[in-house]
């Protein structure tokens, strides 16, 4: 490259400022009907596909047939779990999970060299789509203050400054660490055990955005923060009630569990604004009849909810249990169950003096015949399992919806026996391992008394920072340094603009990663990029192969063993990367014997055994034959919360008013059937048949006309939350089967307009399921 060109570019990008969003250009939308089923042979087509344009079909390939096997690695994609006995040697993956293998196998590669030639501004001008196939970052880089390109540094220049940093912060809660679900249980302990040792607890995680509203909302009715059923609990059930969660997109290897349980006899129930394909039905690719049939038909009942309208329904089905046990005494209701492991069921019963059907059915958007039909399908049914996702932990009073759906499992008797349960599907592939291994903002006193027995030292006993609450930290100039153990924390976040501002306010900002993504891109005074080893790659510590392990959505913990050669020979894994950080920064100060740590993983589970109850013989279990149960007293006992005497309280909540302005609509984001997370593996939303964009906004065609649209139209959406207008402009309008008033848009491009202040009551998490919108035709000077 010219040496006089580059210098100028550099002079030119240092007076821009990088986009903290994807690009406003619009492409050739096209979109057809809704699908009535999932996977099939389309989903082996595009999870090829995606191998041949991450240029890792064969490196790839190979590696899909060792993923979710026993003496395998863990898919880097969702948390449901593989199978306990026996797993299909074909593919015990899904198409989402190949598209995650691709991007991390791929054999393109950013070193120092692209980012000489490539200025954070300019990359900041590509989309998350361009961003995400970049290719694989291989070596440590450096942004300097003032700089306008990644630089290559050493790695121990690059804990240098990280220690440099910390020590120079007038106290430890200047700091926060940030941590995703990707990273293990042996990273992840050791991790909070540097921060706390460190004196923070300022521990946002992606707990904060998905499932925080789960564990708040179980742990004090049940004593766990988790779901309470396993895998085979789905095989053998009568009733799974499926709510706020789309099995297709999200874990598509649910969809075999529910056809296991359909041919079983199980019925399901499908509760959703949007007719979801993964809901109706499913062609296994690995059946004759998902290949050349029609595969299998999953919902025997589909409830449209309106957005916000489930607490109402959930009322409703129970006011109608409630008629149905009142005409069959002793049939419908477990009375034994509640009168021995639950209290408050008076007091509980008592409110439905106040409630009328129609009412309630009004306020879900709900007809009062589909909703008696959902209540017969249960009624007389003892086996039930509810099962939710982020459409209503994303609720502003998600933490109530959850804690109804335990009240009707507590009258069932349906939890802590075969085949019924409370099921919490989580995201993120060790989500719940990074919970388990203490990554919690808000930690508990005897597990702060338990680190400190084992090590010496006095954990911070503070309560920190969780995501909310670090954005308006940062912004209000409480924090200085910013940690990012994977993830993308700008693309993930709420309020993208103010998340910004907050963002380069930092003195610095460190992010442990596999690729590029738009944080990286928004970023402190200094930053760094530290590259990391991805699950399918071999991971050597003294010439020795090793392992990690992980905790997947049903509090199994499993080994994961890489098999492919690493994409750079200057990779770091995280463990090793945590404790050269923790040794450069505490360093004769410790107490911990990091070393040990960075040479040994069995080292790392020893202590994890010694800290954290369940993990007994960590080291001889995890290498079982598909791992081990956590211990769990709701599911394996019926002992629930201690200070209730190991029973269950039922809950009174309110339905709430959503009473919205006559311009004014509802809005929930979603993903397209594209993506993971931020991770956008392509423009297409297959089962939802809107191809090639995702800048669109989906509207009940009634409200379409209402307001003088029509589709195709290119629209500007405005949220006023806090006083503020904040704007998102080009949507295009797209029909869509949704209930009226409601509308629903892709993540994170709306997260624009998720206000910091938006937050589900109790858990603190965005409410990105319920936004109020104005929606107006497109002006061009918004753009």
């Amino acid at each position: 490259m010219d040496e006089e060109k580059h210098l100028k570019d550099t002079e030119q990008a240092a007076k821009k400022m990088p986009s903290a969003e994807p690009p406003y250009e619009l492409l050739d939308l096209t979109v057809t009907g809704v699908k009535k089923w999932a996977a099939g042979i389309p989903g082996v087509v595009a999870s090829v596909k995606d191998l041949i344009l991450d240029k890792a079909l064969f490196r790839g390939g190979k590696a899909l047939f060792k993923m979710n096997q026993f003496d395998g690695f863990d898919c880097p994609s969702c948390a449901w779990p593989d199978p306990d006995d026996e797993r299909s040697p074909i593919a015990e993956y899904c198409e989402n999970g190949a598209k995650a293998l691709a991007e991390e196998a791929t054999t393109k590669k950013i070193a120092a060299e692209f980012f000489r030639h490539n200025s954070v501004y300019d990359l900041a001008k590509l989309t998350d789509y361009e961003i995400g196939h970049l290719g694989r970052l291989s070596e440590p880089m450096y942004l300097p203050q003032g700089g306008t390109h990644y630089e290559p540094i050493s790695w121990d220049g690059a804990f240098g400054k990280i220690a440099g940093h910390l020590n120079g912060l007038a106290s430890p809660d200047e700091a926060v660490f940030y941590t995703s679900g990707r990273t293990s249980n042996e990273a992840s302990f050791a991790y909070q055990l540097f921060v706390r040792e460190f004196g923070t607890n300022n521990f946002p995680d992606c707990s904060n955005m998905c499932h925080e509203t789960s564990g708040f909302a179980l742990s004090p009715i049940i004593g766990i923060g988790k779901g309470t059923v396993k895998l085979h609990d789905f095989y053998d059930t009568d009733v799974i009630v499926i709510i706020g969660q789309n099995p297709g997109t999200n874990s598509p290897r649910m969809l075999s569990a529910l056809e296991k349980g359909k041919r079983n006899g199980a019925k399901i129930i499908a509760i959703n604004p949007l007719p979801e394909a993964g809901l109706m039905g499913f062609r296994n690719p690995q059946q004759i009849n998902g290949v050349i049939g029609g595969g299998v038909n999953l919902g025997d009942l589909y409830l449209p909810v309106r957005i916000n309208g489930d607490l109402a329904l959930l009322k409703a089905l129970e006011l109608l249990l409630l008629d149905f046990e009142r005409k069959s005494p002793g049939e419908v209701f477990d009375h034994e169950f509640i009168s021995q492991k639950t209290v408050g069921y008076e007091d509980f019963i008592k409110q439905f003096d106040g409630y009328e059907l129609e009412d309630l059915a009004a306020a879900a958007g709900v007809s009062p015949a589909l909703l008696y039909d959902a209540a017969q399908l249960m009624a007389f049914k003892k086996r039930i399992i509810f099962c939710w996702g982020m459409g209503l932990t994303q609720q502003h009073n998600g933490v109530d919806m959850i804690r109804e759906i335990v009240n009707i499992l507590l009258l069932k008797g349906s939890i802590g026996k075969p085949g019924a349960g409370a099921c919490p599907v989580r995201g993120h592939s060790n989500v719940q391992g990074n919970r388990t291994m203490l990554i919690n903002h808000h930690p508990t006193a005897e597990q702060l008394d338990r680190l400190q027995q084992v090590f010496g030292f006095n954990p911070p006993r503070m309560g920190g920072y969780d995501v909310v609450n670090t954005i308006k930290a940062i912004h209000a100039g409480k924090v200085k340094v910013f940690f990012g153990m994977g993830g993308n924390f700008l693309s993930a976040t709420p309020d993208t603009r103010y998340t910004a501002e907050a963002m380069r306010k930092l003195d610095l900002t460190a992010f442990v990663s596999i690729k590029l993504n738009r944080g990286h891109l928004i970023h402190g005074k200094e930053s760094l990029i530290l590259p990391t080893l991805s699950r399918s790659e071999i991971d050597r510590v003294n010439g020795e192969k090793q392992f990690v392990s992980t905790e997947n959505s049903m509090g199994v913990v499993e080994w994961s063993k890489g098999m492919l050669r690493p994409i750079s020979e200057d990779l770091i894994n995280e463990t090793q990367i945590v404790c050269r950080i923790a040794m450069a920064t505490i360093g004769d100060r410790t107490v911990v014997d990091w070393q040990r740590y960075h040479d040994s993983y069995d080292a790392v589970r020893d202590d994890i055994e010694k800290c954290i109850p369940g993990f007994e013989d960590y080291n001889v279990r995890v290498k079982q034959k598909g791992g081990f149960y956590l211990p769990n007293a709701a599911r394996d006992e019926q002992r629930f919360a201690k200070q209730f005497n190991d029973r269950a309280p039922f809950t009174l909540t309110t339905v709430p008013d959503d009473t919205l302005a006559p311009d004014e609509y509802l809005m929930a984001t979603t993903r397209t059937h594209d993506q993971f997370n931020t991770t956008i593996y392509g423009l297409d939303d297959r089962y939802r048949g809107i191809f090639n964009e995702r800048r669109v906004v989906m509207m009940n065609e009634k409200d379409i006309v209402r307001a003088g649209f029509k589709a195709g139209d290119k629209v500007d959406l405005f949220n006023y939350d806090d006083g503020i207008e904040r704007i998102a402009p080009l949507f295009i309008v797209v029909p869509y089967p949704i209930p009226e008033r409601n509308t629903m848009t892709y993540f994170p491009e709306t997260n624009v307009l998720v206000s910091v202040n938006n937050v589900v009551k109790g858990s603190n998490m965005p409410a990105s399921k319920y936004v109020k919108i104005k929606i107006r035709k497109h002006d061009p000077q918004n753009t």
